[in-house]
Parts: structure tokens; C-alpha cells; sequence
């Protein structure tokens, strides 16, 4: 007899011996496909050949499909575990042609595999073809020895492919095999007879229907194959049921030795084959990104778990075992579908923990509903209370369809319209609660202009534009022909900023959209057409973009230390903090947390260029390790941002620093628990650090401040609760009053150690950044020495650098005399209405030219309405008059050249 894995792998090499390219599987979250919560056919990942928007190197493909039906067209749920054959999750084994063979060569090889590979009885077998297809009826008798009276026609319903209303679609044939005993008549196929079942779907897509419902011939015709893998498995190994096969027994007889109960009457078999088809479903999903919750295709898996939950109390199960049955799962489809194995603690978790947060409300949901139906089943219509099944679903978490198995076993209906009624109050309630916190505001009136959304190339000096209309809302709305602020998107917040009008306004924008800018005050009358500056408020950007690269290298560090399965499920990101969501179930370990630090810092101090591009998405997903945000719909192209190809390639429409380096510093400064196998972590970069230091050394001392205050009413307190007479206090009484000085005088002198310790931190944090700093423009100096100025053969060097102190620029100095070899430099801040400036000299020019970097400083100095001096090699200066630093630059040449002289 032939294992499941065995027929799997002679389904491929079957159709790599036709040469066929052999696809991996698509997973079982569709990414890239809005219309779709699950990959529900092999077909879905080759949709956009099918509808002519996309193409691949090869012409003939084959794969076995992982799929998951259970909502929608494709909802099988009600039927899985009481027949046979219907499952949640199943494999699609399926062959396809693009453009390339036609009917013949798909029915002609389907027989040959089905017939001679697998020797499946050729008079069970019947085939079925859509009504007018007359070549697909003669292919069957020239290109088969099927039984002629077994080739039947039937109508759309039966045998017509459609993607959608509209599209690519075409005829389908069919394939059925018989499992009666006495052999069954035409009229049994396509008769919903389990015993007459459907193996195989070959479809023929050749028109394109129009919205009229047209059909049109497709310039190119595609196959489109389909075979269910379980059902296959079944007939092959002569089962009456695919759950008696070896694809579902390993977990069948794991569920057994769990429950301790055979599998027979129709209860337990029938609650056995719904634990095992759901653990397929959830661990297939989990392996693939989705994580249970109360949204979308989370509250899908949710309903599953607790659905299988619920047939475990039939099996007498009350305490969590769904995740034991992973252990299992993965021993036998491991190989098949490694993903599944290198996620195997992970889905575990996920799966316990679901289980764990829904059994304290089962029993109780149970209880609720056993009392409720006691009530209503001696009652003449034999309805279950829409409002009692709304409250299971609100109180216990009961999902409709779970109550409504519930009821059916008990020979009840649910009321459903009283249910939506329910269902629609509660949704009315939250809608009027938000309308109450949450300002809208209306942009109906915006005109349809084409304007050029581009936040990603504008500098610090802004970009020339025009106004091109002026909405009056809630506030005022512009159109900026050219809009460079970066409108919130992926985590990202708005930018900030204004605009300059006729030179000299300037108007204040708190909030950007891609459409439109919002300003602070609405009465300002602003001319349309009026010519603008658009300014970004650049600081606060460089500072949101620090945090914006720092959580794309804190993403990749997660996955390095905590394992594969994490992935983005949220971020913000501001000028001050940065926060980022991801699926795992254990509090970070401090060792863990220095580890995820120190990752990001090695790859800061690396100063690797960020680069970014915009490619197909169809090449991006091509890339080794790719990331893309879980959730996120993208379209035909996509933005790439790559930080190093080995470390960090990530879809992302964010703004982003020019190299890791400018990031600075990293830390995370809190990790925490926001849901049942979510967790949250939030950091900081930069100087961003400091301030986060500046803010606790600030809490300390207003506590430190407040604390006497507070220790007065308390010993005022004290005086009250003993009734103390301050004029006779007996040893007891002195006792508290010690006790209450003493915890004064420990809590004084603790908040002042932490206040040190913070302290420390902040020196700390700030050396490391301007370590940081300084390598950051020594990185760089090469690029400034080549724009040296000559002076009789002396190289010039001049710069400008934003650093805080001075000793970063004597640091600065030191390397650029190294870097020099020969020559003069000059390199400057301005702070604080002041400018600051060191200046070097290399030894040969001190030697053979007399040049004194202190003589230099204090002639530059004098100029700036300063003073200073210092060594031969290197001195520092400063002065007060900002305005002329240009005129100082530009006579430094004069002032090496006397100095030669003299």
C-alpha cells in the first residue's frame, strides 16, 4: 500500500517527467490578495497570469497547495468530521499550463496517471464535461479507453470555472470515482453522493466574460488543475473515510491516548475528526503568519479553536491538548512542509494559550447555554433566543456557528434575526462612542487635481511650490501642487512643518495627507495659485527617521534572537519614541533584551547605506528573507528598503536615514504584554536617549522635592492614628515616630542613588553618541579633504559639523590631521548664538613652514569677535559674532600665507 507521501511525491514526479516546473507552495495567507482571507485553490497564486497581469519563466507548472476553506463561496466547516471527505485544510495537487498545452495533454495525462501510475479501476472512474464542450467530450473517447457511457455533460452549476462575475473563465472536466458496491448509475454523479465522489477538476480557462456577461475567446488558453490529495490518498489505500487514512490516523490515534476513548459511535468518531482536521488548520495557518484574534482571518482561526475546544468536551477533555497534538503533526508533514517544523514551539504556544484564555469561559458558556436550552426544548417551536446566543458570543466568546452546533444537537434553532439585531445594537453603541472622542473631517469637497506626492526628496531648505485650492473645513485643507510631507502610512506619523508664502508668512502645518496639507489656523485667507516654500520641519524628520531605520534592524534582531516566527503586527514611530508589536508568549529575558541591543548597535556602528527602490512586487517577494508588514495590501509595485541584503529587506514606503551610523544610539527602554501572545516593546534613538534620561532625572527630583511635604502629612497622620500627645510620648510612641524618620531619611537617600545612577546613564549615552558621531564624520572626511581650497600648494580644509561639544570636534581634528598627511584645517559649530572652532596643522608644515595651529585660531578668532589658542598642531577658539564665520573661512588662506612669511 502506498503512504501518503509516497502518492504525493509520484504526483510531482508524474508531472516533472512532462516538464513541468515544480512550484513550492504558496502559503495559506494570501498577502497579496485582498479578495481572499485564505488560499482556498492551487489556482490562487497564479491569479495574475490567469487575469494577464503577470508572467513567469516557465510555461508548466506543478505543486501540491496547502488550503483552508472555511468561510465564504468555499465553506465546508458544517460538513467536516460527520462525512467523509470534506475538511478546513486539505492539499490541492495541481497541475497548469500557461498558454502552452491544452485539453488534450490535460485529460490524456490525468487518465495515464490515474489509470497506469496508480492503477485506479478504469470502470469506476466517470468523467464529466460542461454541456457544449464537444472537443472535451471527444478527447475523452480519442485520447482515453474510459467506458464512452461514463463521459456525461452537465451545466454551469457543475462543470463551468468562473474567478468572478467577470474575467477569465471556462469549462471544467471533471473526474469522479465510484465507491459504491454495486456500481452506480449516471444519475449518482455529481449527486452529492459520498459514495460517488470527485477526485480531480481539470479546467480549460479560454474566454474572458465581459460586464454584459459576453464571453470572449482569450488570446492565450490556460489548464488549471485540481486534485484532492486526502481524497486521493483514501481511494489509493481502499479506506472508507480520508480520516482512516495514514494522512489522519497518526493524529487520530494521538487524540485517542489523550482522551482515553475509542474511536467509535458516531459522537466521539465524529468529534475526533474535527479535532484532527482543526489542529491541521491552525498549525498551517500559525506556520504562515496568522495569529487567532478578534479580526478578519484571526477570528476565523479563533472560531476554529474553540470549535474543536468544544468537541474535546465531548471527548471529556477539559483541560488544554490541542498544541499536544502539534508534536505529532509535524513528525508526519514536517518533511512535506518544513515550515511547520521550524515553527513547532511557536505554534505550540499560540495554540496553549487560546486554549488556556477560552477554557475559563467554556464551561461557564456551556453552562448558560444548557440552561437556556433545557428551557426552550419542551417549547413548541423549539427556538434558541437570538439575545442569549448574542450574550454567549459578547460574555463568553462563543462564535455563532458553536452555538448553533450546540443547538442543532439538541434539535433547536438559533433565532438569527434576533441575533444581527443584538449584534447591530452593540455596533450602534461603539459607533456613537468613537463619534464622540473622534473629530472628523470631511474632505468631500477636495476637487480631483493630480498633484506630486513626494516625501522622499526634499532637504532641510524645502521645495518651491504652488497653492493649488483651498478647502474651508473643520480646518483648513490645502492642495499643494507639490506636496512633500510625509503622510502617516505604516507606523510613520505625519510630518510637520510650513509653508512660506510671498517670502516672508509663514504658516504652520500640523498634519499631511497625500492629497492635502492641514493648517494650524483656519482664518488665514490664503490666495489659490499664490507661490509657495514648503518646508518639512527637518529636524523632527532626521529624528522619526532614526527611529524608522532602527525598527527595521530591531525587526531583524527579534527574529535572530527570539526565532523565525516573529513578525511585524504594528508599529508608531515618532520624533520621540519608536514601538513595535510582534507575536511571542514570554516576557524578554534582560539577557535577551542586551542581546536584541546590542545586534542593533553592532549594526549602527557598521554605517551601512540604506537604500531603497521601487520594483514589481512579483521581483521583490523573490528576494532571500524579505519582509512585509502582516495585513498590508500591496499593489503592482512595491517600495523595497534594503539595509544591508544579508541582514534586512523589508517592503516599506516609510522615510528612511542614509546610513545605519546617523541612528546613533539604540535602546529599549520597555517591554511589555498587550494581548494573549502579543508583545510590545518600545525604544529610542539617538539623543533621544538623553532626553529619555533628562525626563527621570527630572521625575526624581520633583520627588525628592515633594517628599517633605508628603513626610509632614504623614507624620501628621501618625500623630492622629496613636492619639499622641506631642507633650508625653512614651517609648512606643517614639518608636513609630523613628520608624516613619527612618523610612523618610532611606527613601531620600534611594531616589538621590538613582538619580546618580541616571546621571551616569545619561554621561554614559551621551560619550556613546558622540563617539558615534565623530566616526560618523570621520567616515566622511575624505569626501571633505577632496573639496580642499589651495593655498600656494597648502591644502585648506574647512567644515562644518552639528556636534555638541567641542571636545567631538578636537576628536575630529586629531583624525583629519592623520587623514591630511599635509595640509590645514578649520572645522566649526555654531551653538548657542556662538561659534566654536578647532584648528589643526600636520607636522611637516609645522616643521618646514613654522605653522602654529594656536597662531591660526586666535587671528580666525579675532575676526569672529573671539579668542583662543592652543598647540602647534591643534588649538581651539571661539567667538560670539556668527554672521561672520563665511568672511573668517575665506581669509584663512591670507592668514596661512603671513604666517609663512613671517
Amino acid at each position: 500500500m502506498r503512504t501518503s507521501s509516497q502518492i504525493r511525491q509520484d504526483f510531482l514526479d508524474f508531472f516533472r517527467s512532462k516538464e513541468h516546473k515544480i512550484v513550492p507552495s504558496a502559503p495559506v495567507i494570501p498577502y497579496n490578495d485582498p479578495t481572499l482571507l485564505f488560499t482556498n485553490a492551487g489556482m490562487n497564486q497564479f491569479k495574475d497570469v490567469f487575469l494577464g497581469m503577470g508572467k513567469r519563466d516557465y510555461n508548466r507548472a506543478a505543486d501540491t497547495q496547502k488550503c483552508i476553506r472555511v468561510s465564504g463561496k468555499h465553506n465546508d466547516l458544517e460538513e467536516v468530521g460527520h462525512d467523509a471527505y470534506h475538511h478546513t485544510f486539505f492539499e490541492m495537487l495541481g497541475n497548469w499550463s500557461f498558454g502552452d498545452y491544452g485539453k488534450k495533454e490535460a485529460i490524456k495525462w490525468a487518465w495515464e496517471l490515474l489509470t497506469k501510475v496508480w492503477k485506479m479501476p478504469k470502470d469506476k472512474l466517470w468523467a464529466t464535461v460542461f454541456r457544449t464542450d464537444d472537443e472535451a467530450y471527444e478527447l475523452w473517447q480519442s485520447e482515453t479507453d474510459i467506458d464512452p457511457a461514463h463521459i456525461l455533460r452537465f451545466d454551469e452549476k457543475d462543470n463551468f470555472w468562473e474567478m468572478g462575475d467577470t474575467g477569465p473563465c471556462g469549462p471544467c472536466s471533471e473526474i469522479h470515482i465510484d465507491l459504491t458496491k454495486d456500481g452506480c448509475k449516471p444519475e449518482d454523479v455529481n449527486a452529492d453522493n459520498p459514495d460517488v465522489m470527485e477526485i480531480w477538476n481539470l479546467v480549460f480557462i479560454q474566454y474572458n466574460r465581459d460586464e454584459k456577461g459576453v464571453l470572449h475567446p482569450l488570446p492565450m488558453k490556460h489548464v488549471d488543475t485540481g486534485m484532492g490529495f486526502e481524497r486521493v490518498v483514501r481511494v489509493l489505500q481502499n479506506k472508507k473515510s480520508n480520516y482512516e487514512t495514514d494522512v489522519f490516523l497518526p493524529l487520530i490515534n494521538e487524540i485517542i491516548h489523550v482522551s482515553k476513548k475509542d474511536y467509535t459511535g458516531d459522537k466521539n468518531i465524529a468529534a475526533m475528526n474535527v479535532v484532527a482536521d482543526h489542529i491541521r488548520t491552525l498549525t498551517f495557518a500559525i506556520a504562515d503568519g496568522a495569529i487567532p484574534s478578534n479580526e478578519s482571518r484571526g477570528y476565523v482561526l479563533r472560531r476554529i479553536l474553540r470549535r474543536a475546544a468544544r468537541y474535546g468536551r465531548n471527548l471529556n477533555l477539559h483541560e488544554p491538548f490541542m498544541y499536544k497534538l502539534v508534536d505529532v503533526l509535524v513528525e508526519t508533514m514536517g518533511d512535506a512542509f518544513p515550515e511547520i517544523r521550524e515553527k513547532h514551539e511557536f505554534i505550540k504556544e499560540v495554540i496553549q494559550a487560546e486554549e488556556e484564555s477560552f477554557n475559563v469561559t467554556l464551561d461557564r458558556g456551556i453552562h448558560l447555554f444548557n440552561e437556556v436550552a433545557d428551557a426552550v426544548e419542551d417549547t413548541t417551536n423549539k427556538v434558541f433566543p437570538g439575545e442569549e446566543a448574542f450574550k454567549l458570543y459578547d460574555t463568553y466568546g462563543f462564535p455563532l456557528d458553536l452555538t448553533q452546533l450546540m443547538a442543532n444537537e439538541r434539535g433547536l434553532q438559533v433565532d438569527l434575526i434576533a441575533y444581527e439585531e443584538a449584534m447591530k445594537g452593540q455596533k450602534s453603541k461603539s459607533r456613537a462612542a468613537r463619534k464622540e472622542t473622534i473629530g472628523v473631517s470631511s474632505t468631500e469637497m477636495l476637487p480631483a487635481i493630480q498633484i506630486n506626492y513626494d516625501p522622499y526628496s526634499v532637504g532641510p531648505e524645502g521645495i518651491k511650490t504652488s497653492i493649488e485650492t483651498v478647502v474651508e473645513d473643520a480646518a483648513q485643507l490645502i492642495v499643494l501642487k507639490d506636496n512633500p510631507f510625509y503622510a502617516e502610512s505604516g507606523g510613520q506619523v505625519s510630518d510637520t512643518g510650513k509653508i512660506i508664502v510671498n517670502g516672508e508668512r509663514e504658516i504652520e502645518v500640523v498634519d499631511s495627507k497625500k492629497d492635502y496639507i492641514v493648517i494650524k489656523d483656519a482664518d488665514i485667507i490664503i490666495p489659490e495659485g499664490a507661490e509657495v516654500i514648503a518646508k518639512v520641519d527637518y529636524g523632527r524628520r532626521e529624528a522619526i527617521e532614526r527611529n524608522h531605520s532602527a525598527t527595521h534592524l530591531l525587526h531583524e534582531a527579534l527574529r535572530r534572537v527570539l526565532g523565525p516566527h516573529v513578525k511585524q503586527m504594528g508599529s508608531y514611530l515618532d520624533d520621540k519614541v519608536l514601538r513595535f508589536d510582534f507575536p511571542h508568549f514570554h516576557k524578554l529575558e534582560q539577557a535577551q533584551i542586551k542581546e536584541i541591543e546590542g545586534i542593533v548597535m553592532e549594526k549602527i556602528a557598521q554605517g551601512i547605506n540604506v537604500n531603497w527602490e521601487v520594483m514589481p512586487i512579483e521581483t521583490a517577494e523573490k528576494i532571500p528573507n524579505v519582509k512585509k508588514f502582516f495585513g498590508d495590501k500591496y499593489g503592482d509595485n512595491v517600495r523595497v528598503v534594503i539595509i544591508d541584503e544579508k541582514f534586512s529587506v523589508e517592503f516599506c514606503g516609510g522615510t528612511h536615514v542614509k546610513e545605519t551610523s546617523e541612528i546613533g544610539l539604540f535602546k529599549i527602554i520597555r517591554e511589555e504584554s498587550i494581548s494573549s501572545g502579543t508583545r510590545r516593546i518600545f525604544a529610542r534613538t539617538g539623543e533621544g536617549i538623553l532626553h529619555l534620561m533628562d525626563e527621570k532625572i527630572a521625575d526624581i527630583e520633583k520627588l525628592v522635592a515633594d517628599l517633605p511635604e508628603k513626610y509632614a502629612d504623614n507624620f501628621r497622620i501618625a500623630i492622629d492614628e496613636f492619639k499622641i500627645n506631642s507633650k508625653d510620648l512614651d517609648f512606643r510612641d517614639i518608636g513609630i515616630l523613628s520608624r516613619i524618620l527612618e523610612y523618610h531619611d532611606k527613601t531620600i537617600s534611594s531616589l538621590m542613588d538613582l538619580r546618580e545612577k541616571y546621571l551616569e546613564e545619561r554621561k554614559q549615552a551621551e560619550k556613546a553618541l558622540a563617539k558615534q558621531k565623530v566616526k560618523e564624520a570621520s567616515d566622511k572626511l575624505d569626501e571633505v579633504i577632496a573639496k580642499a581650497a589651495d593655498a600656494e600648494g597648502i591644502k585648506i580644509v574647512t567644515a562644518k559639523y552639528d556636534f555638541d561639544s567641542m571636545e567631538e570636534l578636537k576628536d575630529l581634528g586629531d583624525i583629519l590631521r592623520s587623514k591630511l598627511t599635509s595640509g590645514v584645517g578649520l572645522l566649526y559649530i555654531i551653538k548657542d548664538g556662538k561659534v566654536n572652532f578647532v584648528t589643526v596643522v600636520t607636522d611637516d608644515l609645522i616643521k618646514e613652514k613654522g605653522l602654529s595651529a594656536g597662531k591660526l585660531a586666535g587671528e580666525v578668532a579675532k575676526i569672529l569677535g573671539g579668542g583662543g589658542g592652543g598647540k602647534p598642531h591643534l588649538a581651539a577658539a571661539g567667538g560670539k559674532d556668527v554672521g561672520k564665520i563665511d568672511f573668517a573661512i575665506t581669509e584663512l588662506k591670507n592668514i596661512v600665507l603671513n604666517q609663512i612669511k613671517k
